[in-house]
């Protein structure tokens, strides 16, 4: 089973457990930047209060303006990007008793930031790390190394074709324009991946939201992927209905 997504700077839980539960992480590179999402940017949340939230923002300079893709896309002052990186994932979860597996991740992406200005690199290490204290053992690849087709919903098939999944993991937002056929063609079954709605002190609450770094510092990395199987939540985790259409 493979999921398709942007890199995403310190991922939200919805698009962590996503990547969680596929075999393969395909890094969709080479599509258009878009300022309004989250490769360069995540909401912080305070441990006691989820629903406070302030955007950690990398400052980010576009070389073909609107054009420019992902891979494309570079730190505008890297050095002053990296203190503040540091100082606000510290002064949000410092004080949290599984500091220790959050440190060990910042440390990653602080020393990706000190070798290279590529916001896509700097994204897709946060997401790496993270998987990796959650014990994932997929394996990832680049939609830029991939031949495919123009269209959105074939390019996405094509993708998943390459390395032999026969399963595509589908957050919500891409079930409302993905089209089918070009998956059926190949033989590619579409699974829907939802998430529960949680309100209160849940891990779910604001999970399509907030950095996952908040359910880390809160369950921290062995009770995580396992929050499914405690007592209020109604389904596994991740949530999977298989559909061919």
């Amino acid at each position: 089973m493979c999921a398709i997504h942007q890199p995403n700077l310190f991922p939200r839980l919805s698009t962590l457990a996503k990547l969680y539960a596929a075999d393969q992480w395909i890094v969709l590179d080479n599509v258009q930047f878009a300022r309004r999402d989250y490769q360069h940017r995540a909401r912080l949340a305070p441990l006691d209060d989820p629903d406070r939230q302030q955007w950690l923002t990398l400052p980010t300079h576009l070389p073909q303006v609107r054009s420019t893709l992902i891979s494309q896309a570079r730190l505008a002052d890297p050095r002053r990007t990296r203190r503040t990186v540091e100082l606000l994932v510290r002064q949000y979860y410092g004080r949290s008793r599984h500091w220790a597996a959050i440190r060990s991740s910042l440390e990653a992406v602080l020393d990706r930031l000190d070798t290279t200005d590529r916001v896509a690199d700097i994204a897709e290490t946060s997401v790496r790390v993270l998987l990796e204290a959650l014990g994932w053992k997929g394996k990832v690849l680049h939609s830029s190394a991939l031949p495919t087709r123009h269209g959105r919903s074939e390019r996405l098939a094509d993708l998943a074709a390459v390395p032999g999944s026969t399963h595509y993991l589908c957050g919500p937002g891409g079930l409302r324009y993905l089209d089918a056929h070009p998956f059926k063609t190949l033989s590619i079954c579409v699974v829907p991946f939802r998430t529960p709605e949680e309100t209160g002190p849940s891990p779910w609450n604001g999970a399509r939201r907030i950095t996952a770094l908040w359910a880390l510092a809160t369950l921290g990395p062995w009770l995580l992927p396992n929050i499914s199987r405690r007592p209020g939540f109604s389904a596994d985790w991740p949530r999977q209905e298989s559909t061919s259409s």
